[in-house]
């Protein structure tokens, strides 16, 4: 296969099997395909009606080939929002024509069109094809720092105190 001209769109509500099913083969792709407890009618609420994030298509022959999942941040330090992407993905027959990298260009230009100071994300310790790919465009590790995550029950728990029970 030879690389194909790249266009990009956002997702509509029409596209919500689609995300689910690009974020299902993220989650297969990082070994974490258990974790999925999204359904089509949470990302229709929280992308759609709640527009809590965003998704853009990366579109190829007419075909989507790979998505970003991206929302908003903001830095005290920058006094300004930037974009946290929570997902990027692009099929496995696609990869190594650099549509990755395509992908994250237009998230740039999108940050800097909306005027934000940064764009960021995480990766897996153990994805190092990954990590070798964003230090190749100047991605800087952020070594000092560690995620710290409470979701769940302990969210839950940790939220008790300032949820009163309704009478």
């Amino acid at each position: 296969m030879t690389k194909k001209t790249l266009t990009f769109r956002y997702a509509e509500r029409k596209d919500t099997a689609l995300i689910l099913k690009f974020i299902k083969d993220l989650a297969r792709y990082e070994k974490l395909e258990n974790e999925v407890v999204a359904t089509e009618a949470l990302l229709e609420e929280w992308l759609f009606e709640k527009n809590k994030a965003e998704v853009i298509f990366a579109v190829a022959e007419h075909r989507e080939i790979g998505f970003a999942l991206f929302f908003h941040n903001f830095s005290t330090f920058l006094g300004r929002a930037g974009i946290y992407l929570e997902d990027l993905y692009v099929l496995p027959e696609y990869r190594g024509f650099g549509y990755g990298k395509e992908i994250l260009q237009k998230l740039a230009a999108i940050a800097v069109e909306r005027g934000y100071g940064r764009l960021e994300w995480w990766c897996l310790d153990w994805n190092r094809p990954s990590i070798d790919f964003y230090l190749s465009l100047g991605a800087e590790p952020m070594s000092d720092w560690t995620v710290y995550r409470i979701a769940g029950d302990t969210l839950k728990e940790l939220a008790a105190p300032e949820i009163q029970p309704e009478d």
